[in-house]
């Protein structure tokens, strides 16, 4: 099963990796204050599908060419797991274990990411009841 995501464009400090994932559309929108990356004028919203063979390869990829100066977070999934990758650390979250959510979310809050933005299992109830 191929992995589905969204790579934001700025959020990389090489974009070599585009090349490397089917771009299924782009989106852009202007940033606002709520977004707080202040630094760029704009997301540039790909929403890509990675082949299940390259899975591990393009976390990888994304892991090192994520930029260097701010703090950014890339995912992808599938029906049996969620890629979650920051500059430097990859989550694979197995869906039959949601737990671990909790790991992913607290390490991109820890970076400055608002946590809203961490939200990757919004539906799950794991977080109401657990101290981040």
């Amino acid at each position: 099963m191929n992995y589905q995501g969204v790579i934001i464009e700025e959020s990389l400090g090489d974009k070599e990796v585009l090349n490397n994932v089917k771009i299924i559309k782009t989106r852009v929108s202007p940033v606002v204050e709520k977004h707080r990356t202040p630094w760029v004028k704009r997301w540039t919203m790909h929403t890509v599908e990675i082949l299940e063979q390259d899975a591990e390869k393009i976390a990888e990829q994304l892991s090192e060419d994520l930029d260097k100066e701010h703090a950014w977070y890339a995912d992808f999934k599938n029906e049996n797991y969620h890629f979650i990758i920051y500059r430097g650390k990859i989550f694979k979250v197995d869906l039959k274990n949601p737990i671990f959510y909790k790991e992913a979310k607290k390490f991109g809050i820890a970076l400055g990411i608002p946590e809203y933005q961490v939200d990757f299992a919004p539906n799950d109830k794991i977080f109401e009841s657990t101290n981040l």
